[in-house]
């Protein structure tokens, strides 16, 4: 007896619906970043916040929710939320985790919210090295510049010391939203949209 095969292809009704959906958040100017970091979600994050910031000055709202990914990927959305003219507001919910972590902190310290239920986690880059001897040295070398610079930028916008961020991430250091606003990653713990900065 054979299973009934499902069509798991989305047809033109969900096609729509998920086309109408990105259409009423693009006009409210919102952002979703959920799911891995990759160069695709980060292409098209980028497009968006820069097609949003020349559309109005208007605050842009970009909620995360995120296990983190390519390092890389979040620097490109951190970079461009700093690079645009229209203020970001970055809305944590579920977990937001490593580089999604690093482009959460994109936003000033002032404009970052989390939902209460949210967790965060920061922790230095991994990488599975390969290849001959030379090309495993050059790997390690990068993973350790990159170490450094995540430590940097952690401290510049959460006002930790440099020596005790470069501690925090040498393991996986898990946070409450509360914990994560004692540590200086959120500004504030809010339950509903009318709590962000309207300015």
């Amino acid at each position: 007896m054979f299973a009934q095969q499902i069509d798991t292809q989305p047809g033109p009704s969900s096609l729509r619906d998920s086309t109408f959906l990105e259409e009423k958040a693009f006009q409210s100017r919102t952002v979703l970043i959920f799911g891995t970091v990759t160069d695709t979600l980060a292409s098209e994050t980028v497009r968006k916040l820069l097609a949003l910031d020349a559309d109005s000055d208007a605050p842009i709202t970009v909620i995360v929710s995120s296990p983190g990914g390519h390092l890389e990927s979040g620097d490109a959305i951190h970079d461009v939320v700093r690079f645009i003219s229209a203020p970001v507001n970055m809305v944590g919910t579920g977990w937001v985790g490593s580089a999604a972590t690093h482009l959460f902190l994109g936003a000033p310290r002032e404009r970052r919210y989390c939902l209460p239920q949210t967790r965060f986690l920061i922790h230095q880059p991994s990488g599975g090295a390969g290849g001959s001897a030379s090309d495993m040295a050059l790997q390690a070398k990068e993973i350790i510049k990159a170490r450094e610079r995540i430590a940097q930028v952690i401290s510049r916008e959460t006002g930790q010391p440099i020596e005790r961020v470069r501690m925090d991430i040498e393991r996986d250091l898990w946070m409450s939203a509360g914990d994560a606003v004692a540590y200086g990653l959120v500004s504030r713990i809010i339950q509903h949209k009318r709590e962000l900065d309207p300015r």
